[in-house]
């Protein structure tokens, strides 16, 4: 069913030009990206399928192209767009934080790093590479697989921040499973690379694991 076909007072993209895009709910801002639903499903009723599958808005803006994949009535066309979205969000989030500091901002930060890390299927390793006033330089996904003090190389860490010239750097690594909660390798891993990097005057200001849809700083938990 297309917008069309909906009663004059409930059509999102009416509504938001009338009202302004705050007044639409999750489902109707959805709905005008979708356009379209499916034959005995409407639009709307799409959109909030969408959103209870995968746990609300942000859960479907952690979510990648092979999941959506899944979903019946989601073409190359639908997906695409929504892809271009969920990267558009990612790129304004990191342009905030190239611009101010990053403990301005700490939920962009974990927000920043969900949408990178918390969809995929496998294990990443990542690290956020600051300037001396704590910006953002670069974030680069170094190692896959399951972590541990073998799998994870301090030299490597150590020399990615010498090419950006860092002052410190936030950890961050994904849990696929679901639980957020740092492991005993985990810890073991940070207390590695903080030694590694202390040698070069670099600070490791956090650890950040994140899920699809929950997170864990292990600074904020007094675990660093």
């Amino acid at each position: 069913m297309a917008f069309k076909d909906l009663p004059t007072d409930t059509l999102p993209r009416e509504k938001l030009l009338a009202r302004g895009a705050s007044a639409l709910s999750d489902a109707e801002l959805l709905a005008i990206l979708l356009r379209t639903g499916l034959a005995g499903c409407s639009v709307l009723q799409m959109a909030q399928g969408l959103l209870d599958r995968f746990g609300g808005l942000a859960g479907l803006l952690n979510t990648g192209d092979q999941a959506l994949h899944s979903v019946k009535g989601l073409g190359p066309a639908k997906r695409a767009e929504m892809l271009a979205v969920m990267e558009l969000a990612k790129r304004a989030t990191a342009q905030q934080l190239r611009e101010r500091e990053v403990f301005d901002h700490p939920g962009a930060v974990k927000h920043y790093l969900q949408l990178h890390l918390g969809h995929r299927p496998h294990e990443i390793f990542a690290v956020l590479f600051l300037d001396s006033q704590n910006r953002l330089i670069a974030m680069e996904e170094m190692f896959r697989g399951t972590l541990s003090q073998t799998s994870v190389y301090p030299r490597e860490v150590a020399l990615r921040a010498l090419h950006h010239h860092a002052a410190s750097v936030i950890l961050t690594h994904n849990h696929p499973s679901g639980s957020v909660l740092p492991s005993p390798a985990d810890h073991a891993l940070t207390a590695t690379l903080k030694q590694a990097l202390s040698l070069l005057d670099v600070r490791v200001l956090d650890h950040i694991i994140v899920a699809q849809g929950a997170n864990h700083s292990m600074a904020e938990a007094g675990q660093l």
